[in-house]
């Protein structure tokens, strides 16, 4: 299926492009099969390649750029790149770079807090930061943050309360976005994935990703793609009238 933006090629930002394994790079294939141009970024380098080959594979206007979104300065450069390239217009910002935390509240340290919250959150502050006047530019915008179950019941085995209270935080920016930029047509929406086939988990043993699958009551784990395809439909035309929400995406691991 095809979601159509209405307005011609767009072009979607989508940060956290690196592994083979996570869900960002699977959200940019989701776009490229889609007939998205794209703009990738992730701190590893191994996003210039991913990109290249999506746009081999695809045909699609594909750029990729080594870029932490924790440094303001560099989204800042790289939104004034895109804007500068031969790409379409931005339309969709897709905010998927993150980091986990399974320390325990009382072993945290102000380091490991303030890691998690600049990687989760305001890494996601300055991509939107960076790339909303170009939305506003191109007369069409989708926000799709990446926040987590986690944010709805507290935390689990693998992320505990650093990474609860990060995703919470995502969970208010995107709402604040919806309402401060509906006047423009632009809409944001969170995306709250349970547990999902990436390698978020490593270390993990067998044993503990057997009783994992096993809480959820559809009895497994999402797949990167279920993950995907729902940030391109908030992506598309269809979803126009979709903004402030929190799109749970569970298994039914939590139930509200």
């Amino acid at each position: 299926m095809s979601y159509d933006t209405g307005v011609g090629q767009r072009t979607a930002v989508v940060t956290g492009c690196a592994s083979a394994h996570g869900i960002g790079l699977a959200t940019a294939r989701r776009y490229a099969q889609e007939g998205w141009a794209l703009a990738m970024i992730d701190r590893d380098e191994a996003v210039v390649g991913n990109a290249e080959a999506l746009a081999d594979e695809y045909g699609v206007p594909t750029i990729g750029r080594a870029v932490d979104v924790c440094d303001r300065a560099a989204v800042f450069a790289f939104a004034a790149d895109v804007a500068a390239a031969d790409l379409p217009a931005v339309g969709a910002i897709a905010n998927i770079a993150g980091v986990a935390s399974p320390a325990a509240f009382l072993d945290l340290t102000p380091a490991e807090w303030q890691r998690v919250l600049d990687v989760n959150l305001t890494g996601s502050f300055y991509v939107c930061q960076a790339f909303i006047p170009q939305l506003i530019e191109g007369g069409y915008g989708r926000i799709v943050n990446m926040s987590s179950v986690t944010a709805q019941h507290g935390g689990g085995v693998f992320s505990k309360t650093a990474y609860a209270a990060a995703k919470a935080g995502v969970i208010g920016l995107t709402r604040g976005l919806a309402r401060e930029f509906a006047a423009h047509g632009i809409t944001a929406n969170a995306v709250c994935p349970g547990a999902v086939d990436t390698d978020i988990r490593v270390g993990s043993t067998a044993d503990q990703e057997a009783a994992l699958a096993a809480s959820v009551p559809l009895r497994r784990v999402a797949t990167r793609d279920e993950i995907a395809a729902l940030y391109v439909f908030l992506s598309s035309g269809d979803a126009g009238y979709i903004t402030g929400t929190t799109q749970s995406i569970n298994g039914g691991s939590y139930i509200y």
